[in-house]
């Protein structure tokens, strides 16, 4: 099943929706500004709290925790240095290590368990800067999937912009 996530800007903080391939809204994702830590929150929409993405400060990776119900459920993080290997390491709560592999650089990535594609993350299709699409092929971990899609597509976001106030 394919969703969309389509970020938007307001004055004071920042918000995205989770939508089906059928404009259907299923989650808000809220980010919180003006923090020590950054944190977002993913809401459905009757508001009720699905989880929580709490990127944690001072450490060598950049790294995110995924939480719900107040305990860690994932965490993903991106070696600041590579030379073989992967960019980016997930672990789930139920032991499972994930992949993300692909281009990241235009943003087109797969999140792989053992070589088995879970979901396909992608800007290609879109006019819109600040739009993409989560291709999920696991319906049991669709969730789960959007969060680790949003959460890399924060730390892709975060080094660009890193990059460009060093300039």
């Amino acid at each position: 099943m394919r969703y969309l996530v389509r970020d938007r800007m307001l004055a004071f903080h920042e918000e995205a929706w989770v939508e089906t391939e059928h404009r259907e809204k299923l989650f808000k994702v809220d980010r919180k500004l003006f923090r020590l830590r950054t944190t977002f929150d993913f809401v459905d929409t009757r508001g009720n709290h699905v989880a929580s993405i709490v990127k944690k400060v001072f450490t060598l990776h950049h790294t995110i925790l995924i939480k719900q119900d107040g305990e860690t459920v994932g965490l993903i993080s991106k070696r600041t240095l590579r030379i073989f290997g992967d960019r980016f390491k997930v672990r789930l709560g139920d032991g499972r290590r994930l992949r993300v592999v692909g281009n990241l650089w235009d943003r087109e990535f797969d999140i792989q368990h053992h070589g088995t594609t879970l979901a396909h993350v992608s800007r290609r299709w879109f006019t819109i800067r600040d739009a993409y699409a989560v291709d999920v092929m696991s319906e049991r971990d669709a969730t789960m999937l959007i969060i680790l899609a949003v959460c890399v597509d924060h730390i892709l976001e975060d080094r660009e912009g890193e990059r460009l106030t060093n300039l």
